[in-house]
């Protein structure tokens, strides 16, 4: 115990050394809250951190300096300085801090989310862009996800109709299903017209055509963030969007109305509908303001830089808190209320060119599968709202239903979705209508098929 407490103090002693001998540098960080000697501002956070940083940033100001153990950090809660950050410093700020957890996960980092910035993220990203997530690429999957989205509403009406428990149960290994789906493909020996993900990097690995070294690691490492990025997140937005519009029953009538005008009854949504939806289009960027479903963005400051006057040194953790962003009163008014009307001729977008909204990140590391997670974020939601009628259970009024969050590396609802569907088209749709009614627990496994 004496030698602990010795170490102890030491390391205490050699703290306040340290700090003392580089007052002078820390004149130019910008303001923050009081820390704690090693624990540094850690304290201050508790089980929603995106929270508990838009409050601190309220006393302290939209660009703030903390210390995450001895780790220091940027925290930036407005549009401005985001802008500083993803934009006019991107080049700077284009890196990924190292975790472990991300080593051992992907693969020593060599998926695209975590991968450091430089020459093998850069050729990573053109890979994906030109190979995977091209519109052309995206457009080919359509009647894919048709199948997938007729699944979706099928599953719904059987759980309605048969009271099925819930099907999230079971969930093998993620590294174990990566490597199955890998073998599958290996081993399968019929020609596919349309080829999907793995296909694709399957060729690209065997014809050398990458120009760098890519293996069957790397194809597990960008499945890895396929599976992750575009499975979770859009399961939660969708949770999300029909949670608003459940405790909004008015917005879902002006939804369904436009649904009827633009589809009719007499058959489910396709995509090609979508261009003309455009109310679903304000609801699904009003869903995505305020329940962003990754709060906050974790950059790495590369060298040494002065933003708005404050210093920022090389090796520091930048936070991008787009929750506080979102819910600025400065740019939103009425910013806790869900008002899809606020869209209303305005350009504001969700693609990075406005940081006032920024679901999707900005800059040289916003998430490339943008056009495809919005693509079947607006068709489920297109599909459930306009084949189903929703109520809650045991007489639960709108206003009561609950929209706590639990953080993760998805941030979503803190308790399950409870609603009652009732399918709504007619009998003559190509999927007969099942009227009778029972309480449905949402299972996100359903989108998570996307």
């Amino acid at each position: 115990m004496t030698l602990i407490w010795a170490t102890l103090v030491v390391a205490l002693f050699v703290y306040v050394l340290y700090d003392l001998l580089n007052i002078q540098k820390r004149k130019r960080f910008p303001p923050g809250p009081t820390g704690l000697p090693i624990l540094g501002h850690l304290h201050l956070l508790g089980k929603n951190p995106h929270k508990d940083l838009q409050k601190l940033a309220k006393k302290h100001g939209p660009i703030m300096y903390v210390r995450l153990g001895l780790v220091p950090t940027i925290i930036a809660s407005s549009a401005d300085a985001a802008e500083r950050i993803l934009k006019t410093y991107d080049h700077i700020f284009a890196n990924r801090p190292h975790h472990e957890a991300s080593q051992h996960l992907s693969y020593g980092q060599k998926n695209l989310v975590c991968a450091k910035y430089g020459v093998y993220w850069r050729n990573i990203r053109k890979l994906c862009r030109v190979h995977l997530l091209t519109n052309q690429k995206i457009h080919s999957f359509q009647s894919m996800r048709k199948q997938e989205v007729e699944l979706l509403v099928e599953s719904l009406k059987k759980e309605a109709r048969d009271r099925m428990p819930n099907l999230c149960d079971f969930s093998p290994s993620l590294v174990l299903l990566i490597s199955r789906i890998i073998d599958e493909h290996v081993n399968a020996h019929e020609h596919k017209q349309t080829k999907d993900f793995v296909n694709t990097m399957m060729d690209i690995m065997q014809s050398g055509e990458a120009k760098f070294q890519f293996d069957r690691r790397h194809i597990k490492a960008i499945l890895f963030d396929m599976l992750i990025a575009a499975m979770d997140t859009t399961a939660s937005s969708t949770e999300w969007i029909l949670t608003e519009l459940l405790r909004h029953p008015q917005v879902t009538k002006k939804l369904q109305k436009e649904l009827q005008e633009v589809v009719g009854f007499d058959r489910m949504v396709e995509e090609s509908d979508l261009e003309n939806l455009n109310y679903l289009d304000m609801v699904v960027k009003e869903g995505l303001r305020l329940h962003p479903v990754a709060p906050l963005f974790y950059p790495e400051s590369m060298e040494d830089c002065v933003v708005d006057g404050f210093h920022v040194q090389k090796g520091s953790r930048i936070i991008i808190n787009c929750y506080s962003i979102h819910r600025d009163p400065n740019v939103w008014p009425e910013h806790e209320k869900f008002l899809p009307e606020r869209f209303v001729g305005s350009s504001v977008d969700f693609r990075g060119h406005d940081f006032q909204l920024l679901p999707f990140g900005s800059g040289r590391r916003s998430c490339p599968g943008m056009q495809l997670a919005v693509t079947i974020i607006r068709l489920v939601v297109a599909q459930l709202v306009h084949c189903f009628e929703w109520e809650l259970p045991n007489g639960i009024q709108p206003c009561d239903l609950e929209v706590n969050e639990q953080f993760g590396i998805v941030t979503c609802r803190e308790k399950p979705f409870l609603a009652i569907p009732a399918y709504r088209l007619k009998k003559r749709c190509k999927y007969n209508a099942y009227s009778k009614r029972s309480t449905l627990h949402f299972v996100t496994s359903n989108i998570e098929s996307f």
